[in-house]
């Protein structure tokens, strides 16, 4: 007698997803690693979760709907619990040809304040000048698939102080003056303004001109900034940050208020479920400088790389200090298997070969599968590279 079909909660299910064409990404990288023909068009984001503004679809029904239906199956009793009827992640592919905006993201605290006081204010969700897309922080970490390149975080003052006088111009003596003298935090402070300021512009244009007339190496990409984004405060305001480097498999985390941007080079990056976003510079969309300096933290400090931990051959968890998310990137021979547990939503993609879950749902490069709570613990076998987002512990 033929068994009835398992209910949609109960079995992974693939997901059709959305690629964002913003100017930024890459015609070709994307196309080159998921074997797919270029558009001709710019290839940013591709988009795997619920969040409204994309959400992946299974069979048509976009996937914060399904949840929506039945959010203990799907996200499991404990999930739904902390987190509400919502999947708590949102997970991403990137291909950065070119430099992503500086940005900063609130805690939890000031996105829900802020969301508040322009809904009350009336600003419509998509006009420019608004700042707060919704009522959650944007927590993000980015595991490097390729050569990652970026700048993260505010350098040790007098370190900056230093970068500056290779410059050669008399008029950043006020702020390497105060950067050598003030306190960390209240020196990074005043001078992170003053550089964001259009009284500095004079100021901005003699940076922009002694980076483009430099060779050295340590100014090689605040120069390259430079020809990207002439004109931009945010070229300035670059130069206190500090560049970063991952290397495939390596993995930078972003909490809130440190300021970043991404530069180039191929990553799948998982952040909560947020479209909140302040944009400092390199841009040409809204930057509102005094609500930036309530929400950017000014501790120097270095970059947080999240270090994995090997559980299991062919297994790399990445786990940060957050709730919402964490990322498992498995490495399969094609001899082995290993075990997803029941009782989470989780997302597996797959970046390279082919990736099967429970022997009947086969995934090839750039596609990808809900696994929703309800379903049993899950067999992930195959041969090639796929990572799995799921909620952190």
């Amino acid at each position: 007698m033929p068994q009835p079909a398992q209910p949609p909660a109960a079995a992974p299910m693939r997901l059709a997803t959305v690629i964002r064409p913003y100017a930024w990404g890459s015609v070709t990288a994307l196309p080159h690693l998921f074997g797919t023909e270029p558009t001709g068009r710019p290839q940013a984001e591709l988009w795997m979760g619920a969040h409204p503004g994309d959400p992946s679809t299974v069979d048509g029904v976009p996937l914060d709907e399904l949840i929506a239906r039945d959010p203990e199956g799907t996200l499991g009793e404990r999930s739904a619990a902390r987190f509400g009827p919502v999947l708590p992640y949102l997970l991403k592919v990137l291909a950065i040809e070119h430099p992503l905006s500086l940005q900063v993201h609130p805690t939890t605290e000031q996105a829900a304040a802020g969301f508040a006081d322009e809904t009350a204010r009336g600003v419509p969700l998509d006009a420019f000048d608004r700042n707060y897309k919704d009522a959650s922080h944007k927590p993000e970490m980015v595991c490097a698939i390729t050569a990652f390149h970026g700048l993260c975080g505010f350098r040790e003052p007098t370190a900056t102080a230093d970068l500056l006088d290779l410059l050669g111009l008399a008029e950043l003596q006020p702020w390497i003056d105060t950067l050598r003298a003030e306190e960390p935090g209240h020196a990074l402070r005043a001078v992170f303004a003053e550089m964001l300021g259009e009284p500095a512009r004079p100021v901005r244009e003699q940076v922009e001109r002694a980076l483009l007339g430099s060779s050295r190496d340590d100014l090689a990409v605040y120069r390259e900034l430079a020809r990207a984004c002439p004109g931009d405060a945010g070229v300035t305001a670059a130069l206190l940050l500090h560049e970063v480097r991952l290397l495939p498999g390596e993995a930078l985390y972003l909490g809130a208020g440190v300021p970043h941007a991404y530069l180039g080079g191929i990553g799948v990056e998982v952040m909560a479920n947020s479209d909140n976003v302040l944009r400092c510079g390199l841009t040409g969309k809204h930057v509102d400088v005094p609500e930036l300096m309530r929400i950017v933290d000014f501790t120097a400090a270095d970059p947080f790389l999240v270090r994995p931990e090997e559980d299991a051959p062919g297994e790399r968890h990445y786990r940060p200090p957050v709730p919402e998310f964490a990322l498992t990137r498995y490495d399969l021979t094609g001899e082995d298997s290993h075990s997803l547990p029941g009782g989470l939503p989780q997302i597996v993609v797959c970046i390279e070969g082919e990736t099967t879950l429970d022997g009947t749902l086969t995934l090839r490069p750039g596609q990808s599968a809900f696994v929703p709570a309800g379903a049993a613990a899950t067999r992930l076998s195959g041969k090639g590279t796929a990572y799995r987002a799921l909620p952190g512990s």
